[in-house]
């Protein structure tokens, strides 16, 4: 799991059928000093994540989990927590 930002919203006319009622939205990935890293990413939103804040994602096989066991989605990147602080000691 990882940390980013969410810096924008997408809007899809059409989607696949498991992906209906769900937010997508564009994160930015960040290091541990909070800095950019990498490039931006599209993923689900599963917590009520808005524009701006800090959010904890996950990828690949576990990035579906949060919608198991009554739906499979069909996602590589979603969007798990909301982070309220970071210490790093």
């Amino acid at each position: 799991m990882q940390i980013g930002r969410i810096i924008g919203n997408v809007v899809c006319t059409i989607k696949n059928d498991p992906l209906e009622g769900k937010k997508l939205l564009v994160v930015q990935p960040l290091d541990k000093n909070g800095s950019n890293h990498g490039k931006p990413l599209v993923a689900i939103d599963a917590v009520g994540a808005g524009v701006g804040e800090t959010i904890y994602w996950c990828r690949g096989r576990e990035a579906s989990m949060p919608w198991y066991p009554d739906q499979e989605v069909p996602t590589e990147a979603t969007i798990v927590g909301i982070i309220d602080a970071i210490d790093l000691g």
